[in-house]
């Protein structure tokens, strides 16, 4: 029922903010008699927030249309090459008549709230060196009931279906959430006799939420199982292609973020008023909340499951999680080299958190395996940024090439 008062509110907001933009356009266009009255950048500045605040925020597009490699200029041109219900597989192509040779790189993309896209800054910086497809995970929402449910399994299932396609020669990296069915799916393969990634970096992961745990952690694992089945979980409105679908919405999620520091946001939008009203452009503020309001529903299956198997069972480290009753072992890992990044000042997974996966791929000898500190880091820092991009990124890039074949 929460789903259909969210969907009334919005569309009750929807025109205001409509109109709210096209006043503050009505107060800055050059042709405008209103622009040149007292006070006119002020009420076109309150008059944008409004419109910021109220409007819908849609999927962003990657938007990254060439690159450099080895000072030269390359177009990229997106390409879907796998098409799964609850995900895209998107390969940046290089457009080049060279043959360049650069590692392939299957960068798995968060299923937590925010769309691939969030990752822009990591494919953008990996793509100089690194030939990168993402997992572009679909809305909920957007998915017909018809399509099926989609559990914690089927991530895990997913993964090992884009190694296999992308073949021995590929490398695997997995950013916050993914980390956990990222290493079962390598596990599970390397049990079986399956084809293995070259390398596994996994970075900013609750591979054992155990240790250093940050208020993400405890909310997850102080509360029971049935508080989240009870309190977050709706039904998706018929006006949506998943309409009957349980999903957690993604409202609900943009809330949960916000309310992790409310001060920094209301600082934020504080900030972008005085900037507009002193006419300057504020591009940063939009640049960031265009994507972080920027929502999806996750599977309610999906999201349970990842409550109950990472954050409360801690299943993994505990070595008692099987996916389709086999068991997950990572100390059957032996020919992949593994590389774990943790920030220092991270808040959403605690230091200590993803270097434990070192202690559960015990069979990966020494001298494949690394971790990585980025001391003043928090949790979005290492993959975007300026010490993603000066310091982390060419950590990667390097551990990909020593262990390229």
């Amino acid at each position: 029922m929460l789903y259909q008062i969210h969907e009334l509110q919005h569309a009750a907001i929807s025109p205001m903010a409509q109109w709210a933009d096209a006043v503050s356009h009505l107060f800055t266009s050059a042709v405008s008699p209103l622009a040149y009255t007292p006070f006119a950048r002020n009420i076109a500045a309150g008059a944008e927030l409004f419109h910021r605040i109220g409007k819908d925020y849609n999927k962003p597009s990657f938007n990254i249309e060439s690159t450099t490699v080895d000072g030269q200029f390359v177009e990229i041109e997106e390409a879907t090459v796998a098409a799964k219900p609850f995900c895209n597989l998107i390969h940046f192509e290089k457009k080049t008549s060279k043959a360049l040779n650069q590692p392939k790189l299957l960068l798995v993309a968060p299923l937590s709230g925010h769309h691939a896209t969030l990752l822009r800054d990591t494919v953008r910086v990996l793509l100089h060196e690194q030939d990168v497809y993402i997992t572009d995970w679909i809305d909920a929402r957007m998915v017909p009931v018809s399509q099926g449910a989609f559990h914690l399994h089927d991530y895990v299932h997913y993964v090992q279906d884009f190694i296999r396609l992308l073949g021995p020669d590929v490398h695997v990296m997995a950013i916050c959430q993914p980390t956990v069915p990222v290493l079962a799916a390598v596990s599970l393969m390397a049990t079986a006799g399956d084809i293995q990634p070259r390398t596994m970096t996994l970075m900013g992961g609750p591979i054992d939420g155990r240790l250093s745990p940050t208020e993400v952690n405890k909310l997850a694992s102080e509360r029971p199982y049935e508080w989240f089945e009870n309190s977050v979980i709706d039904v998706v409105p018929f006006n949506y292609p998943g309409a009957g679908r349980r999903v957690y919405p993604g409202f609900l999620q943009h809330a949960g973020f916000i309310a992790m520091n409310p001060e920094k946001h209301m600082e934020s939008y504080l900030h972008f008023y005085e900037d507009r009203a002193h006419g300057h452009p504020a591009d940063a503020h939009v640049k960031f909340y265009d994507e972080y309001n920027a929502v999806l529903d996750m599977a309610a299956e999906f999201y349970l499951e990842t409550i109950k198997t990472v954050f409360q069972d801690f299943a993994l480290p505990n070595g008692t999680w099987k996916v389709d009753g086999k068991l997950v072992r990572p100390q059957d890992i032996k020919n992949v080299a593994l590389l774990t990044v943790e920030g220092g000042k991270d808040d959403i997974c605690g230091p200590g958190q993803t270097e434990a996966a070192h202690k559960l791929c015990s069979s990966i000898p020494a001298e494949h395996r690394k971790h990585h500190v980025e001391a003043e880091s928090g949790h979005y820092g290492i993959f975007s940024g300026r010490r993603w991009r000066e310091n982390i990124c060419p950590l990667v890039s390097e551990f990909i090439r020593a262990h390229n074949g």
